[in-house]
């Protein structure tokens, strides 16, 4: 049983903001693509044609003109992915790196953990801030004083 002909009307309007979108340099690739799905079925590409020059499958491409029906310009792009989310803010981050840099004793991640807890009230686990604050390109809690420790005279 064939699906009845699917096509996207677009005003002028539409199709430039489509146009605008699908040459922008700041849009994900996923929602260019969309965009210009949107611009083949307005120009009477069928939705098998249409996959097939993006390498999709057909569902796929009416998936995508079925979301800008529903839920127009927003409906092009991705949803947010799932996850937990983080239980730190860079500001923590950034409290955190202050205080290693003015305290002139050195610290463990346990001791930087439990500091964050009584400070911040925010929970991680020492593995977890090790990678944040690597990730931030902090290494330990005094590295210009490990470096001056070591210069040879």
């Amino acid at each position: 049983m064939t699906r009845p002909r699917l096509q996207v009307v677009l005003s002028t309007e539409e199709d430039r903001t489509l146009l605008e979108l699908r040459t922008a340099t700041t849009v994900p690739q996923r929602t260019k693509d969309r965009a210009e799905v949107l611009r083949l079925s307005q120009r009477g590409w069928t939705t098998e044609q249409i996959a097939e020059y993006f390498d999709w499958r057909v569902e796929t491409v009416r998936e995508t003109i079925y979301r800008w029906r529903d839920q127009g310009l927003g409906g092009l792009w991705d949803a947010q992915r799932p996850g937990r989310r983080p239980q730190w803010q860079a500001a923590d981050m950034a409290h955190v790196e202050q205080w290693l840099q003015q305290d002139t004793q050195t610290h463990n991640a346990q001791q930087v953990v439990h500091q964050l807890q009584k400070e911040r009230q925010v929970t991680l686990s020492p593995r977890q801030l090790r990678r944040i604050l690597k990730k931030r390109a902090t290494v330990g809690s005094a590295p210009d004083r490990a470096i001056e420790a070591c210069t040879t005279q």
